[in-house]
């Protein structure tokens, strides 16, 4: 638990310290990004990308989140208590990291690459599938530890993407997007420490000899 609030905390630290550095002027690397995307949003592939940004960013996460509550209340329905307030922490843990995006926004007041709706850090999208993917990898490793390491993987994959797909429709610069994820391991980690879902279930299994 102490190392998890000990991550959370630093993670923290680094997207504040990032929303600080770039909110009235952005790095250089964000204007050379943005420069080298310039203008492919418009036409045929930025409708496609909007497609695939919403698809991956929103719709996704919301369909995880919605399972999730589902199978908890089914667990909790089964009397399989245990499973169904490990996944009520879980979706706790959710909530708390995607609020990062909306308290946040406010606070930094930083300016859009170009007209958009809202402020830029940090990107709600990628704080949206990057929660999701937090939530799932907890929830995989107390209740399918097998399948932790294919969860971290393709929620991993799938946050890039949706980084990627900010970037292209030219709404976000560099920074905000990881400025995100910094944001989710930070206050997402730190629920989960209060929460006692960090390190994880200790193993039943004896040492090997």
């Amino acid at each position: 638990m102490i190392r998890g609030l000990a991550t959370g905390l630093v993670f923290l630290a680094l997207f504040i310290a990032l929303g600080l550095a770039v909110a009235k002027h952005p790095l250089a690397i964000d204007l050379a990004v943005t420069g080298a995307f310039e203008g492919l949003w418009r036409g045929t592939l930025g409708s496609v990308t909007n497609v695939v940004s919403d698809l991956l960013g929103m719709v996704v996460p919301a369909a995880v989140m919605i399972g999730v509550l589902v199978g908890a209340i089914l667990t909790w329905y089964r009397r399989l208590r245990r499973e169904a307030w490990i996944a009520l922490r879980v979706l706790l843990v959710y909530g708390v990291a995607r609020l990062t995006s909306w308290v946040a926004k406010p606070i930094f007041l930083r300016a859009r690459p170009r007209a958009y709706a809202e402020f830029s850090y940090p990107s709600g999208h990628v704080v949206s599938i990057a929660s999701a993917g937090l939530a799932v990898v907890l929830l995989c490793r107390w209740l399918a530890p097998t399948l932790t390491r294919w969860a971290a993987l393709a929620f991993g994959l799938a946050t890039v993407v949706v980084a990627l797909t900010r970037l292209l429709l030219g709404v976000h610069w560099l920074s905000d997007t990881v400025g995100a994820v910094l944001g989710v391991l930070g206050t997402g980690l730190l629920a989960a420490a209060v929460l006692r879902l960090l390190p994880g279930p200790v193993s039943a299994r004896p040492p090997a000899a």
